[in-house]
């Protein structure tokens, strides 16, 4: 067995997402026999040891039916709709499962702005530990019935890993329809006439050279897609990441035998570093020169008035903000000291011709993140 399988088979605190495919069904809604048959393997787990959280699709998936819907929803109206029917019969069926071995669930609903708000998040994180300590099954959810096209997770994916962080995980497992990371559509033969082969590990992005992902299914807003890039986002807070399908999932939570692993960087980004890097909305951005890009992403330095060649978006002083090169590439991401206005007026200057109000760096290189 691999260092990253057996850490995962070995994670004291463990993060399992979900997929809406596992334990939903367009014609019955929620699919009680598949469900029974997860929590079965949680709960193995939990008796091995580990803290389990749960993050659970199906919200949406688990509405369609109950109200006499034919497919998925378009328009975010119905979905919500669907999302307030779905998300109670949902925590009624974990619960019910769950009760099973006499375990306590607590439904924990959260928006994108739970997480991008340092306030919030500090409340989200809190409420996820006081649940453990109490020996609470905590099941999360986006909370679909208030998110907005343009304030979402964009997927239970990138949910999953964002809370992988919260929790402070050993590490995340998706559990879906798909058995782990192909270099393309396994039922489809690739451009050379061979089928697509299983990736067993991944140890850094040299390992993804070549990889097709697609988009999700007819349930789900996920898809290998979206599964890559939370299984990236996690590796890369720190925290190792299992791929595997959902039928597999007693192996996969017993001993991380099967699917794909995705190796952790070797030291955790800081609560602060993590968030500003994938957590925070960013607000606006700074258009800089090829120098101050040598100076943020080589050198690791702040971000002075004299690079800044550009402003865009109505931020505030302590607003989350990206910085693009002449290229217009996002190369770092940032908390901006000051406002975009005096921004604006401070742009191209050199400190030695700024007011003494304005002596601080436009981005202390502390508050920087390199993406």
């Amino acid at each position: 067995m691999s260092e990253v399988r057996a850490a995962i088979a070995q994670a004291r605190t463990i993060v399992v997402k979900i997929g809406s495919s596992a334990i939903t069904d367009l014609d019955t809604g929620i699919d009680h026999a598949r469900l029974d048959s997860l929590v079965d393997a949680l709960e193995a787990r939990m008796r091995a040891g580990s803290d389990v959280v749960v993050v659970s699709s199906g919200a949406v998936g688990a509405g369609i039916a109950p109200l006499g819907l034919k497919k998925r929803p378009a328009d975010l109206a119905t979905k919500q709709a669907a999302a307030s029917v779905g998300q109670l019969k949902l925590a009624q069926a974990w619960d019910a499962s769950f009760s099973r071995y006499d375990r306590t669930v607590g439904q924990v609903l959260l928006t994108a702005d739970d997480v991008s708000n340092r306030a919030h998040h500090a409340n989200a994180q809190r409420t996820l530990d006081r649940l453990r300590a109490l020996h609470a099954v905590a099941v999360v959810n986006e909370n679909d019935t208030v998110a907005t096209n343009e304030l979402r997770f964009g997927d239970n994916d990138r949910l999953g890993a964002l809370v992988a962080h919260l929790t402070v995980a050993d590490a995340l497992v998706l559990l879906s329809d798909v058995d782990g990371l192909y270099t393309g559509d396994p039922r489809k033969p690739g451009p050379d006439g061979k089928p697509a082969r299983l990736i067993a590990e991944v140890a850094g992005p040299e390992d993804l050279d070549g990889v097709i992902a697609g988009s999700g299914g007819a349930l789900g807003t996920g898809g290998m897609a979206s599964k890559l890039s939370a299984a990236r986002l996690a590796a890369d807070s720190g925290v190792p990441v299992l791929l595997a399908a959902a039928a597999q999932a007693d192996r996969a939570l017993a001993d991380a035998s099967v699917g794909t692993v995705f190796a952790a960087r070797p030291q955790r980004l800081s609560a602060r570093r993590f968030w500003v890097r994938h957590a925070a909305e960013a607000l606006g951005r700074l258009t800089i020169d090829a120098g101050a890009v040598d100076a943020v992403v080589a050198r690791r330095r702040s971000l002075l008035a004299a690079g800044v060649t550009g402003v865009s978006g109505g931020f505030s002083s302590g607003d989350v903000v990206e910085l693009a090169g002449p290229d217009g590439v996002v190369c770092a991401r940032g908390v901006s000291s000051y406002d975009a206005d005096d921004i604006a007026d401070m742009a191209g200057k050199s400190s030695d011709d700024l007011p003494s109000d304005y002596s601080r760096p436009v981005i202390h290189a502390d508050q920087l993140v390199r993406t």
